[in-house]
């Protein structure tokens, strides 16, 4: 009697620790598993990744300011819509050579646009720009990026660049144009003004600070290549207003920005 007690109380503590630990050993298996899949991932991303498929090594930027003018009745003359602008060309660089397949563009998207610094005036907007137009003052309001762009790409000898199109050996740059409006709008100078022209040095004669135009740009691009990889980099975009030599109050200002991004290949 006193034996089948010993041996129920020995089969009751069994079925309790099994009932506490079997939850814990699936637990440990999932983890176990999902550890594994991790592993995976991280190889296969790794392997992906071994060698560098595309770059981008430079980023050109051409900032300036424009307005539109007009001759009062009283002599005195008026701007209004002052805006300050920035050309951006983004030069994507297929780094191993000979070209093939697996290192020419078939797409490229711009996406996830955003402002990481927001100058405190204005209003700001990206548009494409045609590389014939670059290094000027004019964009065409059809060309506003809102959520993103994609580009074509081909291989013919001559493309027009009043679209957003590529060559598929990366020969043209990416073209943007970051606009700030409204700057100014209705703004009278006295009588004494002339030769007044119509660059970055309006912006000083209308009292705008450098410091309150500050912008940062954030955006993503994405490359589809020849054998539908795709490749993806983040970029910031630093709106060019002064170098070491001069500002955009002396008219103009041009800078070559040297970078180190790699794209990552996403799928």
């Amino acid at each position: 009697m006193k034996k089948n007690i010993i041996l129920s109380f020995i089969l009751l503590i069994c079925i309790l620790l099994l009932i506490v630990l079997t939850p814990i050993a699936v637990r440990t298996i999932k983890v176990h598993a999902c550890s594994d899949d991790c592993v995976d991932s991280i190889l296969k991303f790794q392997q992906n990744n071994e060698e560098t498929v595309f770059s981008i090594d430079k980023i050109t930027y051409f900032s300036s300011c424009n307005a539109k003018g007009d001759t009062n009745s009283n002599s005195s003359f008026s701007i209004s819509d002052l805006y300050q602008y920035t050309d951006i060309a983004i030069f994507l660089n297929p780094v191993s050579e000979p070209l093939t397949k697996k290192n020419t563009l078939k797409s490229v998207t711009i996406s996830d646009i955003s402002y990481e610094i927001t100058p405190s005036i204005g209003e700001q907007a990206l548009y494409y720009k045609s590389l014939s137009d670059f290094a000027k003052a004019q964009f065409s309001e059809d060309n506003i990026i809102t959520e993103s762009i994609t580009f074509e790409t081909t291989s013919d000898s001559s493309i027009d660049y009043s679209k957003p199109v590529l060559y598929n050996n990366c020969a043209n740059p990416i073209t943007l144009c970051y606009i700030n409006s409204k700057l100014k709008d209705k703004y009278t100078f006295s009588n004494d003004i002339s030769n007044l022209t119509y660059n970055g040095s309006l912006l000083k004669m209308c009292g705008i600070t450098l410091s309150s135009l500050n912008c940062q740009i954030g955006i993503t691009i994405t490359i589809t290549n020849n054998l539908d990889e795709i490749y993806s980099c983040p970029l910031i975009l630093n709106i060019p207003l002064s170098s070491e030599a001069n500002t955009i109050y002396d008219g103009n200002l041009t800078m070559k920005d040297s970078v180190n991004y790699k794209f990552i290949r996403t799928n």
